[in-house]
C-alpha cells in the first residue's frame, strides 16, 4: 500500500470516503461520532494545505485517508480519569476512513505512522468499538477521557515505542 500526502485534487474523493465511513459507523452502533457535517470539506482542505492529510493507495486508487498531526493538540491538554503515558513530543492520528473494501488499511496506516514518530496519541468515540479494538490490538493503552472542541468526550489512547521496538527489523 502506498501512503502519500493528500492533494487538493483528492478532496472530492476524501469526502466520499468520509461518507462511507459515517455509514459504516452508524451500521456498527456508532451513530454519534461524526455528526453535523463533520468532518467538513473546509477542515479537510485546511489539513491538506498544512500537509497533515494522507491518502492510502492500492493499484493507483485511493482506498483510505487519515490525518497525522504533530502535537500539541489543544483537546489533549486536559485528560480526565487517567494520565498520558508521557509528556514527550507526539503526533496525533485523526479521521481514519476507508472505502470499506480494502483489508489491512488500519495496520498499514499505524505502521506508517510509527515509522515517522514513536510517540502517538489518538482518541475515539465511546461507541466506536471497531477503532477501540484496532487500537488495543496495536498496543495502544487507554489513558483517560479527553473532550473535543464541542465538549463531547472521547476515549484517549497513547502508544510509545521503546528503543528495542524501534530497532526491530521490519518485514
Amino acid at each position: 500500500m502506498n501512503i502519500r500526502k493528500a492533494k487538493t485534487t483528492d478532496l472530492d474523493h476524501l469526502m466520499e470516503l468520509f461518507e462511507v465511513a459515517k455509514q459504516y459507523m452508524v451500521a456498527s452502533g456508532n451513530p454519534n461520532q461524526w455528526i453535523q457535517g463533520y468532518p467538513s470539506r473546509e477542515l479537510i482542505g485546511e489539513q491538506i494545505a498544512q500537509d497533515w492529510c494522507y491518502v492510502c493507495e492500492e493499484e493507483g486508487q485511493i482506498v483510505a485517508t487519515f490525518c497525522f498531526i504533530p502535537g500539541e493538540d489543544p483537546t489533549y491538554a486536559r485528560i480526565d480519569d487517567g494520565n498520558w503515558l508521557n509528556n514527550e513530543p507526539y503526533y496525533v492520528i485523526h479521521r481514519m476512513a476507508t472505502n470499506g473494501k480494502q483489508k489491512g488499511v488500519a495496520d498499514a496506516c499505524l505502521k506508517w505512522c510509527f515509522e515517522h514518530c514513536n510517540n502517538i496519541r489518538v482518541d475515539t468515540h465511546h461507541d466506536n468499538l471497531v477503532m477501540q479494538n484496532i487500537l488495543k490490538k496495536y498496543g495502544f493503552r487507554r489513558c483517560g477521557i479527553i473532550y473535543t472542541h464541542n465538549g463531547t468526550s472521547r476515549i484517549a489512547y497513547q502508544r510509545t515505542l521503546t528503543e528495542k521496538e524501534l530497532s526491530l527489523p521490519t518485514e
